[in-house]
């Protein structure tokens, strides 16, 4: 294990336990996964721009400061409320390239090929993230184009001080930088990173420049484009010029529920998080929930249960809309819902093999990044990005500098089998040209009394969607502040694999022989999913609680 993850596991009673409020602002916060992109985002604040402008200044500098999961070369989802009330969704999740095919990873032996689908130019889906700032700022942007990708630019190519966790990470993935990789990559080299050693990346800005020169043309058009197809080319790779031009982002309407006196405002489908938390708050019980400990065994068989649910709904129902009729209003029936926790046993597991989607009435590597933000208008973003796997597929766009995704792994590349995080797909969520894999990116919005409360969301794979449930259970049923929530020890139920997961050193012994007892597996895992979010506090400040498990900070005023 790493010497990171180690310490977070040695440390993570004792920063739940004793956490004090986060980082305290009267005007405007910005969390996000790195120091330098959340400063980026708070200049940006501070110099007038709303927090459309600080999100896609923050989302490029993260390309290039967090290159483990930041990037122009995966792709996302936006949910932004802004201070009238409106309520908007971007979907700029990438897309299968046109030549793709159903089986397209089935070997001669019938099993999907691992390495294909998550480690070589084939994996890769169509990106979204620059088509996506691009469309944000076209519709809500306050300040030039330009200048919001200038931070981003000077950062590639002065260079900025990588963190110890950071270093640790790019020695980790030497090795598979070079097979994976002919040409320099910035990321690798011959000896070993050490904290403060100074990060250069000359293709990258060269890029960035290009889309700050040319908007979403300089990406997917003229030379970065030819750089893609080339690195396509020579890998057999399947995006094309058609692909590139052809990308859209999209607006989705929210999806939108109550839960007691709070409004929730989330992600609707290609990504199955808003659907998700719909879900498990429409089956938890109010008054029963009152009367449960955080983290206490009851807490955690009656969360489980519900998830378990929802995570096979999620497996047989859910998939891109443009492609599949999804039964949001179906699956999130009041009714239907308290149907599914009918098999509630208060002493006993619910076994995963009994457990089956529902029929409703007719109608995710973990290295994703999140960031979240208020400005001093009222209006907020809350932004969830990735390219799959940690450094996505480990394989450049030679000459361009930027990672290539490994999100065609997230399709049902075999209806049945499991992903690199264990979720298993059906058929709406098969592969079909240009269509949208599903995702669990959950960034969320939480009103109460119709007044913003909070902004929150993480990544970590299939472990999103309960992150970001028990971030908004923390507050408002335990009264945390908003450090304490992200710093509070996690679980999490998929379905299948049958296990409660639970960050190592997070729960009592005596939590974890008692649920045993009760029928469930425990899995024990390194710390996961980084939660970064903002509160706002009684008095209209901003609290930013940024994820102690990771480098995140937050930056406010």
């Amino acid at each position: 294990m790493k010497r990171w993850s180690i310490l977070i596991l040695l440390l993570l009673p004792l920063l739940y336990t004793h956490a004090q409020q986060g980082t305290i602002a009267s005007h405007a916060m910005v969390v996000s996964a790195h120091p330098e992109a959340s400063e980026v985002g708070k200049q940006i604040l501070m110099n007038g721009g709303n927090a459309v402008d600080a999100a896609i200044a923050t989302q490029f500098a993260l390309a290039v400061v967090f290159p483990i999961a930041g990037n122009i070369g995966g792709g996302g989802f936006m949910v932004l409320r802004q201070a009238d009330g409106t309520t908007q969704t971007l979907d700029f999740r990438e897309k299968a390239p046109l030549q793709a095919s159903r089986d397209m990873y089935i070997n001669a032996e019938g099993e999907v090929d691992r390495l294909a689908i998550t480690g070589t130019q084939l994996a890769a889906g169509v990106p979204g993230s620059v088509a996506g700032m691009w469309e944000a700022h076209q519709r809500y942007g306050t300040v030039e184009w330009s200048a919001l990708l200038e931070p981003a630019v000077q950062l590639a190519s002065q260079g900025f001080p990588i963190t110890e966790r950071q270093a640790e990470e790019l020695n980790d993935h030497g090795d598979i930088f070079r097979q994976r990789n002919t040409r320099n990559t910035y990321l690798r080299r011959y000896g070993t990173w050490k904290a403060g050693d100074t990060l250069r990346q000359k293709d990258l800005a060269l890029t960035l420049k290009r889309i700050q020169e040319q908007g979403r043309d300089g990406f997917y058009a003229g030379t970065t484009a030819d750089l893609i197809v080339a690195e396509m080319e020579a890998g057999n790779g399947l995006i094309g010029y058609d692909d590139l031009l052809q990308y859209e982002a999209v607006w989705r309407q929210a999806i939108t529920f109550s839960f007691r006196n709070y409004q929730i405002i989330s992600m609707p489908p290609p990504s199955s998080g808003g659907v998700a938390l719909q879900q498990l708050f429409g089956m938890i019980d109010s008054d029963y929930l009152d009367g449960l400990t955080h983290n206490s065994v009851d807490y955690i068989h009656y969360l489980s249960h519900a998830e378990q649910h929802v995570y096979a709904d999620r497996a047989r129902w859910l998939g891109d809309p443009d492609f599949v009729v999804v039964p949001v209003a179906g699956i999130t029936d009041a009714e239907y819902l308290n149907e599914r926790m009918q098999q509630f046993n208060p002493s006993k597991a619910t076994p995963s093999l009994t457990i089956q989607a529902g029929v409703p009435a007719p109608a995710e590597s973990t290295e994703t990044t999140h960031f979240s933000i208020v400005d001093s208008y009222g209006n907020a973003v809350s932004l969830t990005t990735t390219l799959n796997d940690g450094f996505g597929s480990k394989v450049f766009v030679s000459g361009a500098g930027f990672l290539l995704n490994n999100e065609m792994d997230d399709f049902s590349a075999q209806p049945g089998a499991a992903n690199m995080y264990g979720l298993v797909g059906g058929e709406a969520n098969a592969i079909t040209p240009s269509k949208r894999m599903l995702s669990s990116m959950t960034p969320t919005i939480v009103l109460r009394d119709s007044s913003l409360f909070m902004v929150t969301g993480t990544p970590g794979g299939s472990r999103i969607i309960t992150s970001t449930f028990q971030s908004i259970l923390n507050v408002i049923l335990f009264d945390m502040t908003m450090q304490e929530s992200v710093s509070a020890p996690r679980f999490h139920h998929q379905w299948l694999p049958d296990a409660v997961q639970y960050e190592r050193n997070g729960l009592p012994e005596g939590v974890i022989k008692e649920l045993e007892m009760m029928g469930y597996e425990l899995a024990p895992k390194p710390p996961f999913c980084r939660v970064d979010a903002i509160l706002v506090l009684p008095d209209g400040r901003l609290e930013g609680g940024a994820d102690p498990r990771g480098d995140d900070a937050a930056a406010g005023y």
